[in-house]
């Protein structure tokens, strides 16, 4: 592996040889270019195709295609600045680990937990998902439901959280056996992932189409720009399209990462967005041409909750409902599977960087990082407790992954100005003036979100910044992690002034800034706070040391 390969800051001095040489293992290079691709492709084929064009209908009415087309834009921008760092530097938990690189401990850590927030939510939510898909065709006759209803919210019954048990079990059983049988897996789950929404456009669009339904009922843009905005970020387009980012939280166990992430990510955005936007066509135009007699947003019919299943059984597609219906458990189950061990690969970069306690980043023989996905499955078990609805947990982790996706943006341009003469295998073109906008463009959706799912997301926020400073202040001080302020000193105005634009935003806020207003004052917020990370990012010596002191992180067992 080159010196670029990944990176590491720990407490100690930057050469410090990574722990898991020491011990002998090593992350496996097991993952083939195919197989990242699908573990990227089974991330964004999960729930959202079954839930996102019945939801994003009902915000936008039929102009949601213009929805998911926007979507889809701005997802493909943040993309393939994710693909020239992942082939740049290749690396398990990699989201996590760039702005550490460009910007130190402290950027490093509010990202990290940023997106850990959001992956170890997924999994379970998944699961969850494909439960209450399975409650419409459990017979009675096992004498148990799966899921029930408590104040207007779909929530797990006893029997529903031991099956749920079973399944997280089932997940992390075949992360700890290792990637190489994780990726088999997923490999085999997607080809049907992929195959039962091209049947089910095919089907739908040969039986029925209606294209006077684009203007029906109170016609193509009842809500207007605000509501195809807002559909954007609310009815699960961004939701579907994230977990393109999966190839490279695998990536440090890709058997040639420089070539496969770039692949994998772009492929996998290209696959999702022609996918999405055929279903939400085809979803549209077979709808009975009454359906919206009563406006897109009472939009209703049998079996809300599988609405592909819903339409093919009203077209008599007996066939193709019974599919959907096993494709609404295998989708998301899947995802749940990818997710389980991204989420325990974050915890791993975590660990290795030192913000949370050592025993996050060992490896086990079979060379993964067992107690992180232990610790995932205890707290996915947790979040399969009553919560406050599937659909605002979604909204959750959207905007979690957003921030994410828009802090790569900073970092990339960070980057090429620290390591100008780094091998990038994938460079994106007028990156620089790309970075900037897909910044803003991710600050937006965020705003986009709302306020009442977005103080959430931040009061979350606020609890990893608490347990970081009680683990500061707890260990010995030779054991403290050097936080980097200075290089790290725009993050917590940058997340604080996003709570601020959103409290008074027009976006379930206090509409203080009207529509219109908040996105310009969002705009030029991004702005700054771009231009004022990139002036305080770190010296190139130090985003070298931070990169050379676990070069040899990973490496290839021979026969294994």
């Amino acid at each position: 592996m080159s010196e670029t390969a990944v990176g590491h800051a720990g407490t100690g001095a930057a050469g410090a040889r990574p722990q898991a040489a020491a011990q002998g293992r090593g992350l496996r290079r097991d993952v083939g270019r195919i197989a990242l691709l699908f573990t990227s492709v089974g991330s964004v084929i999960g729930s959202g195709w079954l839930l996102g064009a019945l939801n994003a209908t009902r915000v936008a009415g039929p102009a949601a295609v213009i929805s998911w087309g926007v979507g889809a834009f701005a997802v493909m921008l943040l993309a393939v600045i994710h693909a020239e760092l992942g082939g740049m530097h290749p690396t398990a938990g990699g989201v996590a680990r760039y702005p550490h690189y460009a910007f130190g401990s402290l950027a490093g850590f509010g990202m990290g937990w940023v997106y850990w927030l959001g992956s170890v939510t997924l999994a379970p939510i998944e699961v969850e998902a494909a439960l209450q898909y399975a409650s419409n065709y459990v017979d009675d006759g096992f004498g148990f439901n799966l899921v029930h209803q408590s104040s207007g919210q779909v929530v797990l019954t006893g029997p529903g959280y031991a099956v749920a048990a079973v399944l997280m079990l089932v997940f992390v059983t075949i992360n700890v056996y290792g990637v190489r049988k994780l990726a088999q897996a997923n490999t085999a789950i997607v080809w049907w992932k992929i195959a039962i929404p091209i049947v089910a456009i095919i089907a739908l669009a040969a039986t029925s189409f209606h294209g006077s339904n684009f203007s029906a009922g109170d016609g193509f843009a009842p809500a207007g720009v605000k509501g195809i905005l807002s559909a954007i970020a609310t009815g699960g387009v961004i939701f579907a399209f994230q977990g393109f980012e999966q190839a490279i939280q695998f990536g440090g166990e890709s058997s040639n990462p420089r070539r496969n992430i770039p692949f994998a990510i772009i492929g996998a955005m290209l696959i999702g967005a022609i996918m999405y936007l055929l279903l939400e066509v085809v979803f549209i135009g077979a709808l009975n041409p009454s359906s919206a007699s009563h406006g897109w947003a009472n939009l209703s019919f049998t079996n809300d909750f599988g609405p592909f299943a819903g339409l093919a059984t009203m077209l008599g597609l007996g066939w193709l409902a019974t599919l959907l219906y096993a494709d609404a458990f295998i989708s998301p189950a899947g995802t749940g599977l990818v997710y389980t061990g991204s989420s325990a690969r974050i915890t791993y970069a975590l660990g290795r960087n030192g913000y949370i306690p050592g025993a996050f980043d060992k490896l086990s023989e079979r060379g993964v990082p067992f107690f992180s996905i232990i610790f995932a499955f205890a707290v996915g078990m947790l979040l399969f407790l009553p919560f406050p609805g599937w659909q605002k947990l979604v909204g959750f982790i959207s905007s979690a992954t957003v921030i994410i996706y828009a802090s790569q943006c900073v970092t990339m341009a960070a980057m090429r100005r620290q390591l100008p003469d780094a091998e990038r295998p994938f460079r994106v073109r007028f990156g620089e003036v790309l970075a900037p906008i897909g910044f803003a463009i991710g600050d937006l959706i965020v705003l986009f979100s709302g306020w009442t799912t977005n103080w959430k997301l931040f009061v979350a926020i606020l609890i990893g910044f608490a347990l970081l400073a009680i683990s500061q202040l707890t260990r010995p001080r030779a054991e403290r992690v050097a936080l980097d302020w200075k290089p790290g000193a725009w993050l917590l105005p940058w997340l604080g002034g996003l709570a601020l634009i959103s409290w008074l935003s027009s976006f379930d806020g206090r509409n203080t800034l009207h529509f219109g207003v908040d996105m310009l004052v969002t705009i030029v917020f991004s702005f700054a706070i771009y231009a004022l990370a990139l002036r305080l990012r770190l010296s190139p010596e130090e985003v070298r040391a931070r990169i050379d002191s676990t070069a040899d992180e990973a490496f290839e067992e021979v026969g294994a």
